[in-house]
């Protein structure tokens, strides 16, 4: 917080804490909740080796003419490539959705927030409407 400057009242202080200081506070969490979820579901890591082997299960193409035995292998490389892809690509997507889950989650803290202090003023005018 700043420090209380002689000059300054404390109404003052309040709407800098409130407005300013506490909204840095909060973008600069939820920088930390997205970095943190790009990196628990490994985004740039998964996009990059999109195509790999699957857990790196990989066939060795045979010495010399062997069509049966290469085909093999191709098949089997093939198959461990494309569930690779299927598998990357749904972590991928479950990350992504996840990464836009807490932006929104973000958007609507900072926005409560902001209006709280409207929020707070407009309960106390409704409870001072049912005394009267």
């Amino acid at each position: 917080m700043i420090e209380a400057s002689p000059k300054r009242n404390i109404f003052l202080q309040w709407l800098v804490w409130h407005f300013y200081e506490v909204p840095k506070g909060i973008l600069k969490a939820f920088k930390n909740f997205l970095v943190f979820n790009f990196n628990y579901f490994s985004i740039g890591l998964l996009s990059r080796t999109l195509f790999s082997h699957w857990r790196r299960y990989r066939e060795y193409y045979p010495r010399g003419f062997n069509i049966k035995g290469w085909l093999r292998a191709f098949s089997g490389n093939m198959i461990s490539r494309m569930l690779g892809a299927i598998v990357r690509t749904v972590t991928i997507l479950v990350g992504l959705v996840v990464e836009f889950l807490i932006l929104i989650g973000g958007v609507i803290i900072i926005l409560v927030w902001l209006c709280l202090p409207i929020l707070i003023v407009f309960g106390f005018y409704l409870g001072l409407r049912l005394l009267i």
